[in-house]
């Protein structure tokens, strides 16, 4: 994690730190989610944490424990065994050092997908996740390959069962890593997909990056009504709302409702119909990659706080 990111995940949470640069299990638990009895077994049983010690005896962590902490949540939410999981996040962590080349690992996620090949495919994640963090991932194969796999089901060169092998397989690990993503005490935001609209593995892609950076994720998924996403958000307690879509006609078509629900939440228009959209409505445009939002949005509350 950059120092950049450290700062603004310190403000997010406005919690204080024991140390320089080191953490008390307390605050630990409440950046990574989980409880300090669970994180206190995973010391003990798999040496994932290497806390160092206060002058007073106390144990602090630092932010390469956080990481492996983090690093050991994705895997065991693509159902691997927790010791496995421990030994191979203690190995990797979530070390941005390895950067294995983009293309390669593009055309063998492809030749399994397109082959129908889910096993393959899981390995090819396995060992992507494995080895680097999950924006890098996010951000340098899986939507980059997904906006590559819609041009070609766009122009032939895929078939529709193609397309849909693919997402399909892609959803469904994003959505396993998703698991706890709602846990924490960072401020909660509330995704959506537009009404009509089917495409969420951006705003799936989005939501992961967010939570990295500290946020509590409320996921609704594809083809929400408006009204509907005012009601959760009110009942959830978001600070943002954001509605996804790959088109700007899916924000058009639902223009009195956005407009209703911008007076009553902050508003967030994301995905590609974000950068297409002129509407007049009071909402932050987020028109980028998941990960390039994330950091924006993180960026604008550090910035109020």
């Amino acid at each position: 994690m950059s120092m950049s990111c450290q700062v603004i995940v310190q403000m997010l949470y406005s919690q204080p730190v024991s140390e320089a640069g080191h953490l008390r299990i307390g605050e630990l638990s409440r950046r990574a989610g989980v409880s300090p009895e669970l994180l206190r077994a995973w010391e003990r049983r798999y040496g994932l944490l290497r806390p160092a010690r206060s002058p007073g005896g106390l144990r602090l962590y630092s932010d390469a424990d956080l990481e492996r902490v983090r690093a050991m949540q994705q895997h065991l939410a693509a159902g691997v065994a927790a010791a496995e999981a421990a030994a191979l996040a203690t190995q990797t962590g979530a070390s941005t050092s390895v950067s294995p080349a983009p293309a390669g690992l593009q055309r063998d996620l492809d030749a399994a997908l397109t082959g129908f090949d889910e096993a393959g495919a899981q390995a090819i994640l396995d060992s992507l996740l494995a080895a680097t963090t999950l924006d890098w991932a996010l951000s340098e194969i899986i939507v980059p390959y997904l906006h590559a796999l819609g041009e070609r089901w766009a122009s032939g060169e895929v078939s529709v069962a193609q397309e849909h092998f693919a997402s399909s397989v892609l959803r469904g690990r994003l959505l396993g890593l998703s698991r706890g993503w709602s846990r924490g005490v960072g401020p909660r935001v509330l995704l959506a997909c537009a009404a009509g609209e089917q495409h969420d593995l951006g705003l799936i892609a989005f939501g992961l990056a967010l939570r990295g950076r500290g946020w509590r994720i409320g996921y609704l998924g594809a083809d929400t009504p408006v009204e509907s996403v005012g009601y959760a958000a009110n009942a959830y307690g978001a600070r943002f709302v954001v509605i996804s879509a790959v088109s700007a006609d899916r924000f058009r078509a639902s223009l009195a409702e956005l407009r209703e629900l911008a007076r009553d939440e902050r508003l967030c228009l994301g995905g590609a119909g974000a950068a297409e959209a002129e509407l007049d409505v009071d909402a932050l445009l987020f028109p980028g990659g998941p990960v390039e939002e994330a950091d924006h949005l993180t960026s604008l509350v550090a910035a109020r706080a």
